[in-house]
């Protein structure tokens, strides 16, 4: 039969108040009564019920995370960051992958909302901004994460986008590249990096073909497709932008398929610095986002939130980083990515 707060306080030889003082930590009770009900509610393997705290009016110290795909190393990293240091601050979390489904968005919220969480982090493009909306008038805060959600008023933690992608796009033209392909996706973020790469481009004269810029979505599979595409085209490049790791790892996959050199006769750049960037041969240069600090941030800033409600949301651009590996090198005169196979 499972405990209940009566059992542990008639094993303890107290009151159910008494009990409900150890468990929330108020009121006076001496030290020797705490920790006779501390080790009965051990005894009994008791723990109490975080929804029935927060019927009460009480924080059940929890908070919801929603991401698009934990599958994807980048958002890996960051849930991993988010729990930590919300362990940190003496909260855990309760987290959803959402798949960018807004059926699966619907349900999670409606879930981690009778889960009586204390706050929401978002870290992903939301599909339907109204049930944020509704949580917002039900008082539950909540702050978002390496994306941007129109038209609620939220705290919000993001890299420079546009920054990094035109570091990676300036470099690959310092190295004397100028026949480059973009493969993007099609999220908030990736529309500031395509905006960037194309600035880029045009600033140094170079009007990039249409054919070489490609839209999908972000995985290796997509990543292999795109760069096979682009190898069987007339117009031949020399360099290809990533606009994320998998898409990146995924090119350098089809690369070594056709025989291309990478990056003899191929340059790649990715967008992340994951932890598969390095597994990879060869390493590949990206640009890093600073998961951890990005993490810290927007977990204060949920936190700060619930104790210090405020009108006035702060919205945390955070500096992207070009990380140089292996997979880049200057054009070699006379270099195209043709194939040999």
């Amino acid at each position: 039969m499972k405990p209940t707060i009566y059992s542990v306080a008639e094993e303890a030889g107290v009151s159910i108040s008494t009990v409900s003082k150890v468990i929330n930590q108020t009121g006076h009770i001496s030290e020797r009564t705490r920790q006779k009900v501390i080790e009965v509610m051990a005894q009994l393997n008791y723990h109490p019920s975080v929804v029935a705290s927060a019927l009460t009016g009480k924080p059940t110290k929890t908070i919801g995370l929603l991401v698009p795909d934990i599958s994807n190393p980048f958002f890996a990293d960051l849930a991993r960051s988010i729990e930590d240091r919300s362990h940190e601050r003496g909260f855990h979390v309760v987290m959803c992958n959402t798949d960018n489904d807004a059926e699966k968005e619907k349900k999670y919220l409606s879930l981690l909302i009778r889960q009586r969480i204390d706050g929401l982090i978002v870290a992903s493009a939301f599909r339907n901004a109204n049930l944020l909306k509704n949580m917002l008038k039900q008082d539950i805060p909540i702050s978002v994460i390496a994306s941007e959600i129109p038209h609620i008023s939220v705290n919000t933690v993001t890299v420079d986008d546009y920054k990094g992608s035109y570091l990676a796009a300036d470099y690959l033209l310092s190295l004397h590249h100028k026949k480059i392909a973009i493969i993007t996706e099609n999220a908030k973020s990736n529309h500031a990096r395509l905006d960037a790469f194309q600035d880029a481009m045009q600033e140094n004269g170079i009007i990039v073909p249409p054919q070489h810029v490609i839209t999908t979505e972000a995985s290796i599979q997509k990543g292999y497709e795109s760069a096979k595409q682009i190898f069987s085209m007339k117009e031949k490049v020399t360099a290809i932008f990533a606009c994320n790791d998998l898409l990146a790892i995924g090119v350098i996959q089809a690369a070594k398929e056709f025989k291309i050199d990478v990056p003899r006769d191929l340059s790649v750049i990715g967008f992340d610095n994951t932890v598969l960037s390095t597994t990879i041969t060869p390493m590949l240069t990206t640009v890093a986002q600073p998961t951890k600090e990005m993490a810290v941030n927007v977990v204060d800033l949920l936190v700060r939130e619930m104790k210090y409600p405020a009108i006035y949301k702060e919205h945390l651009l955070l500096e992207p980083k070009l990380i140089i590996r292996k997979s880049t090198a200057p054009l070699k005169r006379g270099a195209t990515a043709s194939t040999n196979n």
